[in-house]
């Protein structure tokens, strides 16, 4: 049986890595966590003349360096002067040059959210009139690219080691201090630290990549590496390695000194063990929560004890339940895990679900904000992934639970059939003694008899000359004796080496057939083990719930990358409200989705209508990607149709002004009324698709 566990178990795991490997390939760039909500000049608007300096006002506060916000004229040099400031609250700004001609510029930022993530992104403005440009920022990837993902693997990495890590250790202390002798669960737990350590190092030296220009070359640039440490994220960083240190001190106990100690020495050790540990792991956690989410938003006082709890439960749970595989499936035969030990970190288990939820359902609300970012958003999508397989575990854990119990049962029918085997036993031990003391005693009789006929014998004379002369013989026969042992001497002494060499020769195979029975015994005690439907039916259970948990643990990095359904929905209105404030001045913005079906199909069109009244009107048509950002796309047609007067279709012929921006002046519409715009979006050779919306004109 065991011979076809190993196969299903590798290709399994291959499976698993498989899907985790399609999940971080498809993951998009990291989101941004702070939006950009207005800005001033804002999108797209043709300005009298030239302002005196660019604001971007983003969700939260943000960070900036020297080259975070740039201006660039149509020629793609920079006319910004001085350094970013934050002008107030979550704006900032950055100076012109005075007397700049008129033409397109372009507004290029790229600054670090609260939360540690990169945020970037471009838009143009005019002055006097469009113009043609030729600053290309549109291409940028911040957060994207060979070190956005290597970052995002790193990431991964991190959070796996964590929950091995703390979860072996927390499962030896509180579920199996046998366990701390096994050599499976040793290098298991060795691992996670190993794993964590790594890739800590690495997200330090690809942070400052991974922020600013986002190429390998700059991953070993001390400068960024300095700027680094001057970060929140940083200081979270290096932290996170100090504790690292103390936890290969607490391992090296765990592994080394505790297993050696008696039951009531051991005592003492795993109540000091568990209060270390449990400090460096609430530490570890905290390099999280003062880094990511928690420490930015609604509440962060609340936000990251909450997120400290929530990731040390996942870890009990999870890094508890890879300790319980490695356990059932690698544990020695003559240390196999207990019933017992089963049954405990069952328990474990179902308190840190309890943890999970409770915690969960309020990092729920505090990131998502509203039932429709449920559905509406991206992090909300990816949420209900995650509770989904939440629950798909639960459901497959409770399956565990029922072997767990039958487990159990066979374990007590055992002792139970074991305890009276030894009282019957002790009961036909008593009654064969009492046999044997009678036979004893009837021997010891008899013989008395004997010796006294015997003694009766001897008292004849003729004996005792007997005697003597069979005492002379006996002279006689040692003196001979004496000589042939003498002879036999030299033989022997030159004989001698041989004999040696043939006990150690025998001491050798009797310590090869030792070892060999004992392999023997110990391959039949791990058949019998392995035999158990009990077992066996434990052991593929928490292998489906450690499959499930691999994936879980994809979803959640990349949730932790994505932008909260509750900063999006804000970002929106933001947007809306800005729009909406434009169209009360006489412009008219449009926001069009679109989803051509191939590959890269979706986006959104923006259509800027300025003044939006009769007669000759100004356009500027934006092409967003799903993540926010320009792109261009094939082709682009726009038609205005006035349905109740026959009007139409008029076309207007955008001009490509720069990545993701296209401008047409001089669009006449010759009534009022309320015009549709029919925007013909084309990504591919094949794929194409007619959006449609309504706008006031007049």
């Amino acid at each position: 049986m065991s011979q076809t566990i190993a196969p299903r178990f590798r290709a399994l795991t291959l499976l698993l890595l498989a899907v985790a490997g399609v999940l971080l390939a498809g993951a998009a760039p990291a989101s941004a966590h702070a939006a950009l909500t207005g800005s001033d000049p804002q999108q797209g608007v043709v300005v009298d003349k030239a302002p005196s300096q660019v604001s971007l006002t983003f969700s939260e506060q943000v960070a900036m360096n020297d080259d975070s916000l740039r201006v660039l004229d149509p020629k793609g040099n920079r006319v910004d002067t001085g350094k970013p400031a934050n002008v107030s609250g979550t704006t900032y700004a950055v100076r012109l040059h005075s007397g700049l001609p008129d033409g397109t510029y372009t507004v290029a930022y790229q600054v670090v959210s609260a939360d540690s993530h990169p945020v970037g992104g471009a838009y143009t403005f005019s002055i006097g009139a469009p113009s043609k440009t030729s600053a290309a920022v549109g291409a940028q990837t911040v957060g994207g690219g060979t070190v956005g993902a290597l970052y995002g693997v790193g990431r991964y990495v991190s959070y796996a080691g964590f929950i091995v890590l703390a979860g072996g250790a927390a499962f030896v202390l509180a579920c199996w201090q046998r366990g701390s002798g096994v050599r499976a669960v040793q290098r298991l737990v060795v691992s996670g630290w190993v794993a964590l350590t790594a890739a800590t190092l690495a997200l330090l030296l690809l942070r400052g990549s991974y922020t600013t220009s986002g190429k390998i070359g700059d991953v070993f640039d001390l400068t960024l590496l300095g700027q680094v440490l001057q970060t929140k994220t940083g200081a979270a960083l290096v932290s996170r390695l100090l504790l690292l240190a103390a936890a290969a001190l607490f391992v090296a106990v765990l592994f080394g000194e505790y297993q050696k100690r008696a039951a009531d020495e051991k005592r003492d050790l795993t109540f000091g063990l568990a209060i270390g540990g449990t400090v460096v792991a609430v530490g570890l956690a905290a390099s999280w929560a003062m880094a990511e989410h928690a420490s930015t938003g609604l509440q962060p006082g609340i936000a990251m004890p909450v997120d400290v709890v929530h990731l040390l439960a996942v870890a009990a749970w999870l890094g508890g339940l890879a300790a319980l595989l490695v356990a059932l499936y690698r544990a020695p035969a003559d240390t196999p895990i207990e019933p017992a030990a089963v049954r405990r970190f069952s328990r474990l288990a179902f308190g840190s679900v309890l943890a999970l939820v409770a915690t969960g359902t309020y990092q729920s609300w505090r990131q998502v904000g509203s039932w429709s970012a449920l559905t509406d958003t991206r992090y909300g999508q990816l949420l209900l992934a995650k509770i989904a397989l939440v629950l798909l575990m639960v459901g497959i854990a409770a399956t565990s639970r029922r072997w767990t119990g039958r487990l159990a049962e066979t374990a007590t029918t055992k002792a139970q059939a074991k305890a009276r085997a030894k009282v019957a036993a002790a009961a036909g031990g008593k009654s064969g003694s009492g046999a044997t003391t009678g036979a004893d005693a009837a021997s010891k009789t008899g013989a008395g008899k004997d010796g006294a006929g015997k003694d009766g014998a001897g008292k004849d004379g003729a004996g005792k000359a007997a005697g003597k002369a069979e005492a002379g013989k006996a002279g006689a026969g040692k003196a001979g004796a004496g000589g042939k042992d003498a002879a036999k001497g030299k033989a022997g002494g030159k004989a001698q080496p041989g004999g040696k060499a043939a006990k150690g020769e025998a001491a050798r195979r009797a310590a090869q057939l030792a070892r060999q029975q004992a392999a023997v015994d110990t391959a039949r005690q791990k058949r019998l083990r392995d035999a158990d439907p009990h077992r066996f039916g434990l052991r593929r259970s928490v292998l489906m719930e450690a499959g499930v948990a691999v994936v879980l643990l994809v979803v959640t990095t990349v949730l932790t990358q994505t932008e909260p359904g509750r900063t999006e929905t804000e970002a929106k209105a933001a947007t809306s409200s800005s729009s909406s404030s434009s169209s009360a001045t006489g412009a008219v913005t449009l926001d069009m989705p679109f989803d051509t079906g191939g590959k890269n199909g979706k986006g959104v069109v923006r259509i800027d209508i300025d003044p939006a009244r009769v007669g000759g009107n100004e356009l500027h048509i934006f092409a967003l990607g799903p993540n926010g950002r320009l792109r261009d796309v094939a082709e682009l047609k726009i038609t205005f149709t006035l349905a109740t007067k026959n009007i139409g279709p008029l076309p207007v012929n955008p001009e490509h002004v720069t990545t993701g921006h296209w401008v047409a002046s001089g669009v006449q519409i010759p009534m009022a009324g309320d015009w549709k715009v029919d925007a013909i979006v084309r990504t591919s050779d094949i794929d194409q698709v007619s959006v449609t919306k309504n706008a006031q004109i007049g």
